[in-house]
């Protein structure tokens, strides 16, 4: 184990004890966010990004012990277990290695190769391995044996080198050479099946195109891959075949005779019937995984972001969810979100439907003194918030709401127990209208593959991504924390420590015996235990209690340190909460014990300066450029404002107000030169972009980010340094044109809005 610290400690260029500490605190059950915000002193500060690492890196070494010991007894019951394997078995340090090395011993089906050496064609084989100068039609003759299936020399030759081609494809030296040939040479290579041209018109990019392994981005590598799993694409890895042939004959040939020339043939024969085929199912697996690591960490980033998006606040609120034929559901909300009432209008069906439509509007807008208008932004959305600001609603906040995933929730198993009595439509509105006073506390309730951001989410390893984006959500609620007394049981089960039925336990306990007064009632919940208790804690707030600590992110633990200060000080924990010159006389390192540093002290410090800060950005408020409601509605060279929607890694999509999202592509993110899209954007970032192709057929809107530049005669000078070319080097990419950014891709994405509802 201490050999796994060593070797994580390395890879995160950390100190050894920083892995240990923070493995031990995992094992004993604590959480990551708990433990990158609380245990600071034991980890060296570590963060949550680093702490998750530590925790997915141990698993894995874990996991590689287990399989090791497996193949270890495997090969002991087998009687085949030597010094030298042993050791060998004990020195890899990664699953391929490790399999490769167990590969000749591993139980198989019968082969060609255990059919010849049934047949007793072992001895030739090796005869011939040794590449020795001897007659081998003579040799081979010894075992002509018709009983056994060998009737011909040519029979026994045949075997020997069917063994041999086995041998040889298993042998773990070689297989790491041919593998990471086929990494660095190798070359995707897609075209269309015959007939399915018109069927398959979204993939037309990779018709006839070929990239190198190597240097292909993850999105067009599960395009192609989807492409061939709708039976639209033949795909194929292509490594420089001669090369690899080239690397079996130098491990294996070491004579110039008829024995080596038998080798030669066997060379040729397991490379293309067995090494090829193993190693291109191999590299299938390998890139799969590498472009679902990447889709994932996109996705979740993207996710994360969105999570956090600025909220509103508690304002009383109007929400419609649009619609032309169906008219729209309009619902109003108290400043905690709770249903007061709900109806239908229907403005798009006819003018007197129209004007009674306005006249509703109006009705709830004083009725229940509404300070925000939040509106769906699918069909319909633009024109009803068209409707909605002629009216001039005083005061009234009018805010498009991105409503992908609205629709999943109002028909979840979660929206028929919130509201039982109520259909889809209404369920749905009032989700929009959450989603704009606490984007977080909403989205949690809908699962995080269909709130509409990210990349091939449905093509990736679909644990990996479970996985991955609870992780996101659970950073993401931990990182502003949670309200007690108002909390859905579905944003608590988040909290670190917790999980579904302890926070369905908290809501049945609030419930029973109202609202919690401090923090240390939460021990009086069933089944919540000290553990539990103490991974929860410093996430939850109270405002309004009892001690104003248990509105602050203090974790109780350290309530009596701050007491302490407070008492050193004459005055209380309240007044060191509101006087920053108390505070800034308190001399921190008086308090440092064995357990508690500067960074717990500092954490607490800015605590008592802000208590339960929310870490989100401000709300402001967006609107789109009226009369630009569809996409026939746009012209090459309009600047628009937008909403960043997804970031992909071939750029961002950015809503403009026309049902339909239009791309930045990466190059035209920024005048600079970029890698990745999150170096300048963010879900839900407002922007200015400038249409710079429309096509109305294909639904595609092409945007940009960039600026104009200055003419040549306004640029300064240059002062003697070389000028460098803001343009990226495409000398290591195909010269081919470059497929647009997966043309399924952005297809599905433009769709999602009606896809989910």
């Amino acid at each position: 184990m201490t050999s796994h610290y060593k070797k994580i400690a390395t890879e995160f260029s950390i100190a050894e004890k920083q892995v240990s500490a923070t493995i031990s605190l995992l094992d004993e059950g604590a959480t990551v966010p708990f433990i990158s915000r609380y245990r600071k002193e034991l980890t060296g500060s570590l963060d949550e990004v680093q702490v998750a690492g530590i925790r997915d890196r141990i698993q894995q070494l874990r996991e590689l012990d287990k399989r090791r010991e497996a193949i270890l007894n495997s090969l002991k019951d087998m009687g085949k277990l030597t010094p030298e394997l042993e050791a060998q078995i004990n020195a890899a340090e990664t699953m391929v290695v490790l399999e490769d090395i167990y590969l000749p011993y591993r139980p198989k089906r019968k082969t060609r190769a255990t059919a010849a050496r049934e047949k007793g064609l072992q001895p030739l084989a090796d005869a011939l391995l040794t590449q020795n100068k001897f007659d081998i039609e003579a040799e081979a003759e010894k075992y002509i044996a018709e009983e056994k299936g060998v009737a011909s020399i040519e029979d026994a030759l045949n075997g020997a080198r069917d063994i041999i081609a086995e041998h040889i494809s298993e042998d773990a030296a070689v297989r790491t050479k041919v593998r990471e040939l086929f990494l660095e040479k190798g070359i995707f290579k897609s075209r269309v099946v015959p007939g399915k041209e018109e069927a398959g018109i979204k993939f037309k990019d990779y018709f006839e195109w070929e990239e190198p392994v190597k240097s292909a981005p993850s999105h067009r590598v599960l395009a192609m891959r989807r492409g061939e799993k709708e039976e639209i694409l033949y795909l194929d890895i292509m490594p420089p075949e001669e090369e690899a042939i080239d690397v079996l004959e130098k491990a294996f040939i070491t004579g110039h005779n008829a024995a080596a020339n038998q080798v030669k043939l066997a060379i040729a024969d397991g490379y293309k019937r067995l090494l090829r085929p193993g190693m291109e199912t191999e590299v299938r697996l390998l890139t799969k995984k590498k472009a679902d690591e990447e889709a994932i960490r996109v996705f979740a980033e993207n996710a994360r972001q969105l999570l956090l998006a600025a909220p509103l606040g508690q304002k009383r609120t109007m929400a419609i969810d649009p619609g032309f034929r169906t008219g729209c559901k309009v619902v109003c909300l108290d400043e905690q979100g709770k249903l007061l009432e709900y109806t239908a209008i229907f403005p798009h069906t006819g003018t007197g439907q129209a004007k009674e439509a306005e006249k509703t509007v109006q009705h709830l807008f004083e009725k229940y003194n509404i300070e925000a208008i939040a509106i769906g932004n699918g069909t319909a959305g633009r024109e009803t918030e068209l409707s909605v600001r002629k009216l001039n609603l005083p005061g009234a906040n009018i805010v498009m709401v991105n409503e992908s995933g609205a629709s999943i929730y109002s028909a979840s198993e979660v929206a028929r127990e919130e509201f039982p009595d109520k259909d889809v439509t209404v369920r749905g509105a009032v989700s929009i209208g959450r989603r704009l006073m606490d984007p977080l506390a909403e989205l949690v309730k809908i699962d995080p593959k269909s709130i509409g951001v990210g990349q091939y989410q449905h093509d990736v390893d679909q644990n990996k991504l479970q996985a991955s984006l609870d992780d996101t959500v659970i950073s993401a609620v931990n990182a502003v924390g949670v309200e007690l007394n108002t909390a859905s049981k579905q944003i608590l089960a988040y909290v670190s420590g917790l999980g579904p039925q302890l926070a369905q336990k908290i809501v049945e306990y609030r419930d029973e015996n109202g609202a919690f007064k401090k923090r240390e009632q939460l021990k009086k919940v069933p089944r919540l235990g000290d553990k539990a208790y103490e991974q929860a804690a410093g996430f939850l707030r109270i405002h309004n209690a009892e001690n104003p600590l248990d509105a602050s992110a203090v974790h109780p633990e350290r309530y009596p340190l701050v007491a302490q200060m407070a008492k050193d000080k004459g005055c209380t924990v309240a007044d060191l909460m509101r006087d920053d010159k108390l505070r800034a006389s308190i001399p921190l390192q008086k308090y440092i014990t064995d357990s508690v540093g500067l960074p717990t002290l500092n954490d607490i410090m800015a605590e008592l300066a802000k208590p339960g800060r929310d870490p989100r950005e401000q709300f402001e408020a967006f609107s789109f450029t009226e009369g630009v409601n569809a996409i026939s509605d746009l012209k090459v060279g309009m600047k628009l404002p937008g909403i960043v929607t997804n970031i992909t890694n071939f750029g961002a999509f950015v809503d403009i107000g026309v049902h339909q999202d239009g791309l930045v592509h990466l190059s035209q993110i920024a005048n600079r030169f970029i890698k990745d899209a999150n170096e300048v954007l963010k879900v839900h970032q407002q922007v200015e972009v400038t249409v710079t192709e429309v096509d109305v057929d294909r639904k595609r809107i092409s945007l940009s980010m960039k600026t104009d530049e200055p003419k040549r005669e306004d640029r300064p000078r240059n002062q003697g340094k070389p000028q460098h070319s803001s343009k990226p080097n495409y000398n290591n990419q195909p010269k081919r044109k470059e497929p647009e950014p997966e043309t399924d891709m952005a297809l599905k994405l433009a769709a999602l809005k009606n896809m989910f509802k």
